[in-house]
């Protein structure tokens, strides 16, 4: 990861990202560390999801439900067509198991079945899905199945929420091994299955970390990836995408061709000496920059005389008038040396 080291108040004009050529209705490129949004294509834009909708089934999963548990499966899969694990009646396989198959294959079957496990029925789980989205921020999102297809009920986002689900989703470690698995093999009792992810970047593109696709006739093709080139980790996400797979790489190389991220305040090396007096900060930020934008980041630090639980000022990182963090300030306070057991004594008789 880059450093920056520097104080700059001279801004210039920065002009958003643009690609040559983008094929989706709508699209979006978002930093996972900070939220940043690189690149924006009708990122607020309402429309049907399909199979992407399984991210949210995924970590909702995952967070309410014990992964080792064994589930027996029931009627519910007999009305599921589409995309499938080809699941049979009373089959029974690990919660673990079930999200690979609901990830990698995209498995319908393996979404109602995980949808009855962890709420009792799919329209009790479809109501955790939309308050999960609620909690999130994604407030153009509607869920109203945990599969994706859209013949009876139908699934809307955008871009923009998609992406910010994804950024959530990420942040926990069973999430993202499985949204980054190639290749899973799982024995039941009925069968042996073996499957390979959908999302072909994932063995093809060292960048790629793990993605999710989607499609139905009414939404067209969905795509969510998510890419790493250093520190740099960012989510793709393309609604109505006629070329999707390539427009994802095409979006990744202008991204890490354009952007590196630099830590702008490391909390391991901060030193600041006023008066004799040591401050420091107790987290470190870091963010995506052009070239051009590194130049421009203005970064102050300001000291109040008021102490509140240590804290005693701030440092504000801004670029282009836009604040893009606040962080903390404390003071080191000095321990208060003490006379041992002879000056103890001499204290409590005196």
């Amino acid at each position: 990861m880059k450093k920056l080291f520097l104080v700059i108040v001279t801004f210039i004009c920065i002009f958003p990202l643009t690609v040559k050529a983008d094929s989706a209705k709508s699209s979006i490129v978002m930093d996972v560390n900070s939220g940043r949004v690189l690149y924006a294509n009708n990122i607020n834009e309402e429309r049907l999801i399909a199979s992407i909708t399984k991210i949210m089934t995924c970590i909702i999963a995952i967070e309410e439900g014990n992964l080792d548990k064994e589930i027996t499966t029931g009627e519910e899969i007999l009305k599921m067509y589409g995309t499938s694990i080809y699941l049979e009646l009373n089959e029974k396989m690990r919660l673990e198991d079930l999200l690979y198959g609901l990830m990698l294959r995209s498995g319908n079957d393996a979404a109602v079945v995980i949808a009855n496990y962890i709420a009792g029925s799919e329209e009790e789980f479809v109501k955790l899905m939309n308050e999960k989205a609620k909690d999130l921020g994604m407030d153009h999102t509607i869920f109203n199945n945990a599969h994706g297809l859209d013949d009876e009920t139908e699934n809307y986002s955008t871009a923009y929420d998609m992406a910010i689900l994804t950024k959530y989703a990420l942040k926990n470690k069973e999430f993202r091994k499985i949204f980054g698995t190639n290749k899973y093999e799982v024995q039941t009792t009925n069968k042996s299955y073996l499957w390979y992810n959908r999302v072909k970047l994932i063995s093809s593109d060292d960048t790629c970390i793990g993605g999710k696709n989607g499609y139905t006739p009414k939404a067209g093709k969905t795509l969510v990836t998510a890419f790493k080139n250093n520190d740099l980790e960012i989510v793709i996400v393309s609604l109505k995408d006629s070329d999707e797979y390539n427009n994802h790489q095409e979006l990744s190389k202008e991204i890490f061709s354009n952007y590196s991220m630099y830590e702008i305040v490391d909390k391991d090396d901060f030193d600041l000496v006023i008066d004799e007096k040591k401050y420091y900060v107790k987290e470190s930020f870091s963010y995506p920059l052009t070239e051009k934008e590194k130049d421009q980041v203005k970064v102050l630090a300001s000291i109040d005389e008021e102490i509140k639980k240590g804290k005693v000022g701030n440092i504000e990182i801004t670029l282009e008038e836009e604040t893009l963090a606040k962080i903390p300030i404390y003071i080191k306070e000095e321990k208060k040396k003490t006379g041992g057991i002879l000056e103890f004594f001499k204290n409590l008789f005196s």
